[in-house]
């Protein structure tokens, strides 16, 4: 079972005035593996991740999770790459390993981080340590930079960036993007001899993350359901993983 975290609020301190959640464990040696993990397209729903960001923590790992607004004129890319800039810049001082950090996301957030990947140019030439795409498709524009991301595979030539491991996450029954999604990209990492791995989980698209649509609410919460609880648990050891996080 992950162990009991702290769980930070603060206010990040770059122009966009965000809020940023802050999880990190209780009992862990330092630095720890770091982790920033970017929402979906609803704006400004960072306690969506909530649930799995905890878990994450509880394996071991130092993890962001920024507020993000995809209706912004830009379409959340200053946002993004502000909350990045914010991580690397604070992990260290929160007992982070900021030169090793994980960039992961949720449906939209996922590729967004895929993108920075792809194309390290738009957060100043950095680089993830590794990536993980949780529900996502690939095949629209990224909301980092402007470009679909199997499209950037796609071009190739000799100035592709170093391969990044890329770890995926798809719901069997996910109903707003089929596991293809993830498949296609996988086809087309291992094509270009980027390290990946896709992982289905019996979950659908809020239930990958431990989360359940509430039309009440009209956005997600956490679930309680066991099945759901334990497909995040899986996605949870996945981004730990990608992290270097050593298995309990």
């Amino acid at each position: 079972m992950p162990v009991p975290v702290d769980v930070h609020h603060e206010l990040a301190t770059a122009p966009n005035g965000k809020f940023i959640d802050v999880y990190r464990p209780g009992t862990h040696p330092t630095p720890l593996a770091t982790v920033l993990l970017w929402h979906g397209i609803g704006p400004d729903e960072r306690d969506v991740l909530e649930p799995l960001a905890r878990t994450v923590a509880g394996l071991g790992a130092l993890v962001f999770v920024p507020d993000w607004r995809s209706d912004a004129p830009d379409g959340g890319r200053a946002h993004l790459l502000a909350s990045l800039e914010y991580a690397r810049t604070h992990a260290a001082a929160l007992g982070g390993d900021a030169g090793r950090m994980v960039l992961a996301g949720w449906s939209a957030g996922a590729s967004a981080a895929m993108g920075v990947a792809l194309n390290p140019a738009v957060a100043d030439g950095w680089r993830p340590a590794a990536v993980v795409g949780i529900a996502s498709r690939y095949d629209r524009p990224a909301r980092t930079t402007g470009t679909p991301p199997l499209a950037d595979l796609a071009v190739g030539g000799p100035s592709d960036p170093l391969p990044v491991p890329v770890s995926l996450v798809h719901g069997t029954a996910d109903e707003l993007m089929d596991t293809t999604c993830s498949r296609e990209l996988l086809e087309s990492l291992i094509a270009h001899r980027w390290p990946a791995r896709l992982e289905e989980v019996r979950a659908n698209h809020a239930g990958a993350i431990g989360a359940e649509y509430d039309p009440a609410l009209d956005r997600c919460r956490a679930s309680e359901d066991e099945l759901i609880r334990a497909a995040a648990e899986l996605t949870a050891r996945t981004i730990a993983e990608a992290a270097g996080v050593p298995a309990a």
